[in-house]
């Protein structure tokens, strides 16, 4: 097979300075593990904007459907707060997600042991988690018609339309089973059939999928609601949820707090498979840009470097490297150090964004 190939978007904000760490980890892998990547650099967001006056250029675009895989780095800034809606800097990722499909939001909640009482929830209820929160990322409310704000009688009233085809979710489970069969073997869906008919469709297609295909799969069903509840209660109960993609917005969030700091914490949004086998895949870090901060070397870049991670795992079906790369992770963390947002009352070694890329690399090196 040929040179894998990605496409980085550094984008605004903080994003450059930790794609540059993740380059240098994507180096290090090409020197030191035979495991060389065709990389090219574009431009995403506001940077976009001001260079072409639109926050995704048809160009790249066009690059972002070729590649085996995309990392970006951050959207966003005040500078473009008083932009049209149409040409926000947040418009650029909105039409990756949208015209790659990438219907399978993957975003995993791990507490590293270093960092347990980051949580605001106490040590033994997050220590050593490890769920995965499968959403489904371009239907839903989000997406359904109508919607709009509209004038009835005297008064103005706002619609959105929660919509879903059995074709939209069957595919969404069988993203979230065939991953729940590389982890524990456990997927819990979730949806409010006990009030909506979306939810109650949701619930159908999904046990008639696993009844067809994955019957080796532990499946069970659960409201949203009782399920933020449980996440809060009892979080290490779950592997992977498989939610809609209203739902999944909100615990997707709630569980990236259970860790502590959205500083580390990655994100994957998959598509349907490429003629190479590899799925359309874009990987991002959850954090935004943090322009307060950007070019103070104050970032914490670990959640891009374990969005490579995913890449790894995902897209390159190279499942040990990844376990090499969370593994140097872990350890760096382990021994002490930290970005400023991770400094706690205990102290550590304060690192800037380049130190910590760089003690991941040691860990790595120490790894062979």
């Amino acid at each position: 097979m040929s040179t894998p190939s990605l496409l980085i978007l550094a984008g605004d904000g903080i994003g450059p300075e930790v794609m540059a760490e993740v380059t240098k980890i994507i180096g290090w892998y090409g020197d030191k593990r035979d495991m060389p990547f065709d990389i090219s650099e574009d431009l995403v967001g506001g940077c976009a904007y001001d260079k072409h006056g639109t926050p995704l250029h048809d160009d790249t675009m066009a690059k972002a459907q070729e590649v085996d895989a995309v990392l970006l780095g951050a959207v966003g800034g005040p500078k473009y707060d008083d932009l049209d809606f149409s040409v926000k800097p947040e418009r650029g990722l909105l039409r990756l997600r949208k015209e790659m499909d990438l219907f399978a939001n993957l975003r995993p909640a791990q507490c590293f042991d270093a960092l347990a009482d980051f949580s605001s929830l106490k040590r033994d209820i997050v220590a050593g988690l490890d769920i995965m929160i499968v959403r489904e990322l371009t239907s839903g409310i989000y997406f359904g018609e109508p919607r709009g704000i509209f004038t009835e009688g005297n008064e103005r009233v706002g619609i959105n339309t929660q919509r879903y085809t059995e074709s939209e979710i069957d595919r969404v489970a069988r993203a979230a089973f065939e991953l729940a069969r590389r982890r524990g073997n456990k997927v819990c869906s979730m949806e409010k059939a006990n009030v909506m008919e979306s939810g109650i469709l949701w619930r159908e297609v999904v046990t008639k999928v696993h009844a067809e295909s994955y019957p080796d799969v532990q499946l069970s069903h659960m409201y949203a609601d009782a399920g933020a509840m449980q996440l809060c209660r009892n979080p290490k109960q779950f592997d992977v949820i498989v939610t809609d993609n209203l739902f999944g917005d909100l615990l997707s969030d709630a569980a990236a707090m259970l860790t502590g700091s959205l500083g580390m914490l990655p994100s994957a949004s998959l598509g349907a498979p490429m003629a190479n086998g590899r799925p359309k895949a874009l990987y991002e870090p959850v954090h935004g840009s943090a322009p307060d901060i950007a070019g103070q070397g104050k970032a914490n870049p670990i959640a891009c470097i374990l969005s490579f991670a995913m890449a790894l795992r995902y897209s390159f079906d190279q499942g040990a490297e990844a376990d090499r790369l969370e593994r140097a992770v872990e350890k760096v963390l382990a021994d002490g150090a930290r970005t400023p947002d991770l400094m706690g009352p205990e102290g550590g070694t304060p690192l800037t964004t380049a130190q910590m890329g760089d003690a991941i690399i040691e860990a790595l090196n120490a790894s062979l």
